[in-house]
């Protein structure tokens, strides 16, 4: 089964000093080059999503600022960007088009928010038949307030990962991803 990793939305306004800075991002993005060397002596296709966004008044995203970027320390190569206008990687993109034509099957998936565009990614991909796993520690969230409670970035995180594992994807590690596949190979 041939696969790909798919990196959504490591911008600048999710890192210190953007307009939206998210809680474990350094952390985050270590994790995602390590899966992304990992990815490329598997020989996994790798696509970056980047996020625009078009809503009258938005904060971040803003299209023609520094924000919008993918952030430098990102290791990207000649590998495929897709830019996206909603939370869902797949709505209006090139994103399935790729991946089809490409005979990708299965989909590794890491980045951010995890409450909004993981989320909405990861459901969508398993609509449309694809066998995802989300990596849990290569994910980024901040809190939320509903009403007057302020829900906590790593509850939020564990809540996403809780009701997306085992229907939606499966929920891995960094490290359970590389062990296994290394595991795997040497079996071989």
């Amino acid at each position: 089964m041939k696969k790909a990793l798919v990196v959504i939305d490591l911008q600048n306004d999710y890192f210190c000093g953007g307009n939206m800075e998210l809680d474990n991002i350094d952390e985050l993005l270590l994790k995602t080059n390590e899966l992304v060397a990992f990815a490329r002596v598997q020989e996994y296709d790798i696509y970056f999503i980047q996020h625009y966004s078009t809503r009258e008044g938005a904060s971040f995203f803003v299209p023609h600022t520094n924000g919008v970027e993918l952030h430098e320390a990102l290791d990207i190569s000649s590998d495929v960007i897709i830019k996206k206008n909603y939370p869902n990687s797949f709505r209006e993109t090139e994103l399935k088009e790729h991946l089809d034509n490409n005979g990708i099957e299965e989909l590794i998936v890491c980045g951010a928010m995890t409450h909004m565009c993981i989320d909405s990614t990861v459901r969508a991909s398993f609509d449309l038949g694809y066998k995802t796993t989300l990596v849990s520690d290569a994910c980024a969230t901040r809190a939320l307030s509903f009403g007057n409670q302020v829900i906590e970035a790593k509850d939020i995180q564990l809540a996403y990962m809780a009701s997306l594992n085992n229907i939606f994807c499966r929920i891995r590690t960094v490290e359970e991803i590389t062990t296994y596949q290394q595991e795997h190979y040497e079996s071989q």
